[in-house]
């Protein structure tokens, strides 16, 4: 009972005027422009898309976008999601190869086919055939960053299991004859696996939500994270909310935090304690994981949560609405 204490006055809620944009971390450009989006006459949709797209364009804190956490061969692929709250419709690309809009892209699928989610080249020549421009996704610090990696033995890299050893040695890598559960730590480095999670809520309670991010640094070709999966990296319906998450896709993506956080707000909970309560049930698994989860409902009340760990006892995020403007940065503490 106390632990719960504790974790509500940690994250007392917000409460904002509607429409209303909440996106993770300090990304000021990229929720300016979903708020003027929405001011401009767009809709939730618009505002996501178009908050998301800057973040991909200005390359946020470099863990989103271009030029980016390379992965195990240099390469840097994309993973985006957008959610319709009021249809149920899901648009979303993993693995995308040569297009800087993922979100657009993601977009695309939801409005242009009946499917939710595309996958590597085939994304890649999706975009292509619904417009968008191939262009090289590398750039001189995205080749440094692999350079250095290469260097440095292919340290920190993800895998276990295999021959040469992992942590001292890069690949080819071989299976070892009979895999052992992990005793090795987790990668630590906090920015290694960030992500724009953004929501809008419109004057009327409709809501949008969505996700954009290049993925975790010296990634394995071809994984994939929670943030182009409906339910992991972000929820939205409008009789409810919505909710995104950031942070260790590969853990938090087994929990659903962000449908979890959007049930949790149908029953009745305010987002501030169904952020926490996602947050919970991750942490009772894994209890030094990155992460954290915004959350926001229908008559614009909005909070987030994350994880304490070392180096991560404080989270910020974006909030904007008819009496934020430039849009405010919000923390809270993590517990």
């Amino acid at each position: 009972m106390l632990t719960w204490l504790v974790v509500l006055l940690l994250c007392a809620p917000g409460h904002a005027s509607l429409p209303l944009v909440i996106n993770t971390w300090a990304f000021r450009d990229a929720a300016a422009a979903a708020w003027r989006a929405l001011q401009a006459g767009g809709g939730v949709l618009d505002a996501v898309e178009i908050g998301c797209a800057r973040c991909e364009a200005e390359q946020c804190d470099g863990s989103v976008g271009f030029g980016g956490s390379p992965d195990e061969t240099g390469e840097t692929t994309l993973d985006a999601m957008i959610m319709n709250g009021n249809t149920m419709e899901v648009g979303a690309v993993a693995d995308l190869r040569k297009v800087k809009n993922a979100i657009g892209v993601a977009r695309a699928v939801m409005e242009r086919t009946d499917h939710t989610l595309l996958v590597g080249e085939s994304a890649t020549a999706f975009a292509e055939s619904m417009g968008f421009i191939p262009e090289d996704l590398t750039t001189n610090k995205s080749m440094n960053i692999f350079t250095q990696w290469l260097k440095g033995n292919c340290q920190p890299n993800y895998r276990k299991n295999v021959i040469p050893d992992p942590s001292k040695y890069c690949g080819p890598y071989k299976p070892t004859a009979t895999p052992e559960p992990s005793r090795r730590p987790r990668l630590t480095n906090i920015h290694s696996h960030d992500t724009i999670g953004m929501i809008a809520v419109g004057e009327d309670g409709q809501v949008a939500a969505g996700t954009s991010t290049n993925g975790a640094n010296h990634k394995v070709p071809g994984r994939v994270g929670d943030s182009p999966i409906a339910g992991a990296g972000a929820y939205a319906d409008r009789s409810a909310g919505g909710a995104a998450a950031t942070g260790d896709g590969d853990i938090m993506m087994r929990f659903l935090p962000s449908y979890l956080a959007v049930e949790l707000m149908r029953a009745g909970a305010d987002p501030s304690t169904a952020c926490a309560m996602a947050i919970s049930r991750i942490k009772r698994h894994y209890p030094q994981f990155f992460g954290a989860v915004i959350c926001a409902n229908t008559t614009g009340h909005y909070g987030a949560a994350c994880n304490k760990r070392p180096g991560f006892s404080r989270f910020h995020y974006m909030v904007s609405d008819s009496h934020t403007d430039p849009p405010l940065l919000k923390s809270v503490d993590c517990f």
